[in-house]
């Protein structure tokens, strides 16, 4: 994505997502964790089963076909369910389909929708409520930022594109209950993706008589999730009530959520402080960095490694870093460990490659050591030679580009000062606020910019994929390999597991061999919560689920 800033989460075997027609058959109802149930005798509930949280700021859009960043996704995974839910155990499980076939070639899905999934307004939900759904974010008019994420779906990209008809879409409504889905190839990773907010349902009776339906609370903001939205009071604040009609209502203990929009992190944690917030912080809002050091002292905050990588991009085209060694020589001379530490304070994990450790655990080795500046200097050497210079001092100026932000400044400037002390090299800050930021990274006016990476799905391939084409609109590096480009298509040909993922492992080392970014650390979800507060699901991606929450007396 492009992206928003959330965290995340427990370590998961990437092989657990590679799943089968036979093997996916788990309920989301019936996950065999018992943190968001409750035994006679065991726990009791308290006698108010309402939950209050900050959500910073308004969201972009409660449609999930125009929904791009973390404020609406928080809200949408409470409100909507798509055919899929990831699950307790981070893995997606059945949600509104109650079973699901998959071909012999893994290209056609087939979904049986419940009988008993219903709209908060006592419609069924069918089979035609997805197909309306995923044409409308195709639809080029419609300007869906995360239309590309159906591109799996056959003639999707065509049909974005303006190249083909809607109903071209590989989508079929066997009958009111059965959905059968064509594929463009095969995708081992779809059914997390049918779990994602762009796969989301939509009222196609409600949408097409209301075209605005979606941008106020009201008997026309239907949704099919554990919730339902009663109260929209827009820049200030939502309210959630638990939705009757969803089918899994028994696994739903909240009756209510209330959701501030206070973006201000000092506020936030004094709410909670003084009893007005339940929860402060990731993934729905943020706790303080200089908070930090004392709420672990206190031992009372909460920290989860996510499925997400913070990193400098390096424009390949920009010289002195269209030569690979110098790129090499910046990446292996900073000090990440005292990045964490010192700056960032959340339990950051350093990061010596691209995909999160929660996904290949053995990437919190990573591809080089950390820190290792006589490496570094080797690089620096060698590229210097190949560049016909001297020493660094002859380097042309670098300027290293980053978003407005306290800690991305803080970063900056210590890497600063890390590749003058280490490497003797001169770099030039630059900051600009977030618009103008990006829009100058994607048009390639910059050197070295800061970004990040936090997954849509649970997959490697989703952190590779940025960089498949020069010209990729998130790629923005100007780097591209043919060997990595034909690893990334031999994955999503690969149906053995074990093969795809070797395929995918190698396409990274390719990627650090020749550093077109440079990761500096993986992301965390930071957050303290109220001790009688249990059974909410942070899930490896860094979102939170609040289906199975609920609170001790």
């Amino acid at each position: 994505m492009k992206k928003r800033l959330s965290v995340l989460f427990s370590l998961l075997l990437v092989f657990s997502l590679f799943l089968t027609a036979c093997g996916f058959q788990k309920e989301s109802g019936g996950s065999k964790e018992t943190d968001g149930d409750t035994k006679k005798g065991e726990t009791k509930l308290a006698d108010k089963q309402e939950l209050r949280v900050n959500i910073k700021t308004e969201p972009f859009s409660l449609n999930p076909g125009l929904a791009n960043d973390a404020t609406s996704g928080n809200v949408l995974r409470q409100t909507f369910e798509g055919l899929t839910r990831i699950g307790k155990d981070n893995k997606p499980e059945n949600a509104m389909a109650s079973d699901v076939k998959i071909s012999d070639d893994s290209t056609v899905y087939t979904f049986k929708i419940r009988d008993d999934a219903k709209w908060s307004n006592g419609d069924p939900v069918t089979a035609n409520d997805f197909i309306y759904a995923w044409k409308w974010a195709l639809d080029p008019k419609n300007e869906s930022q995360y239309a590309y994420q159906l591109y799996y779906v056959k003639n999707a990209q065509g049909i974005n594109e303006g190249k083909m008809k809607a109903d071209d879409l590989g989508v079929k409504a066997v009958d009111d209950k059965t959905l059968e889905v064509t594929l463009e190839g095969p995708t081992p990773y779809f059914l997390e993706l049918t779990a994602f907010y762009t796969y989301l349902p939509v009222n196609a009776k409600i949408a097409q008589a209301n075209p605005k339906w979606y941008t106020n609370s009201g008997k026309d903001y239907v949704s099919n999730g554990p919730f339902v939205m009663t109260t929209w009071k827009h820049n200030d604040s939502i309210v959630l009530e638990k939705n009757d009609t969803y089918w899994d209502k028994d696994s739903v203990k909240l009756n209510k959520i209330d959701m501030a929009m206070i973006n201000d992190t000092n506020t936030e944690l004094s709410m909670f402080d003084t009893d007005q917030l339940d929860w402060a912080g990731a993934p729905t809002g943020e706790v303080p960095p200089e908070a930090i050091p004392q709420l672990k002292e206190e031992k009372k905050l909460k920290v989860k490694t996510i499925a997400g990588t913070y990193w400098y991009k390096f424009n390949t085209e920009q010289k002195p870093l269209n030569n690979v060694n110098i790129r090499k020589a910046l990446a292996y001379s900073i000090d990440r460990k005292a990045i964490v530490e010192n700056i960032t304070k959340g339990g950051q994990i350093p990061a010596m490659a691209a995909v999160p450790p929660s996904i290949f655990e053995e990437n919190k080795k990573g591809f080089f050591k950390d820190n290792d500046v006589k490496e570094a200097k080797k690089y620096l050497e060698k590229g210097l030679k190949e560049l016909g210079l001297k020493d660094a001092s002859e380097l042309p100026p670098i300027k290293l580009s980053f978003n407005t932000s306290e800690s991305h400044a803080k970063i900056a400037q210590a890497i600063q000062d890390m590749w003058k002390k280490n490497l003797g090299v001169d770099i030039k800050l630059d900051n600009a606020e977030w618009a103008v930021y990006i829009e100058k990274l994607h048009r390639g006016d910059y050197q070295i910019g800061r970004m990040g990476w936090l997954g849509d799905f649970n997959d490697p391939i989703n952190f590779l994929e940025l960089f498949r084409d020069k010209k990729g609109g998130n790629n923005d590096t100007n780097w591209e390999n043919p060997e990595f480009k034909s690893l990334l298509a031999q994955s999503q040909k690969e149906q053995d597991a074990g093969k795809r993922v070797e395929l995918l492992k190698k396409a990274e080392k390719i990627f650090i061999d020749e550093m077109p970014v440079m990761p500096i650390y993986f992301y965390t979800n930071v957050w303290v919560q109220k001790p009688t507060l249990k059974g909410v699901v942070v899930s490896g991606l860094g979102d939170a689920q609040f289906k199975w929450a609920y609170f001790t007396k």
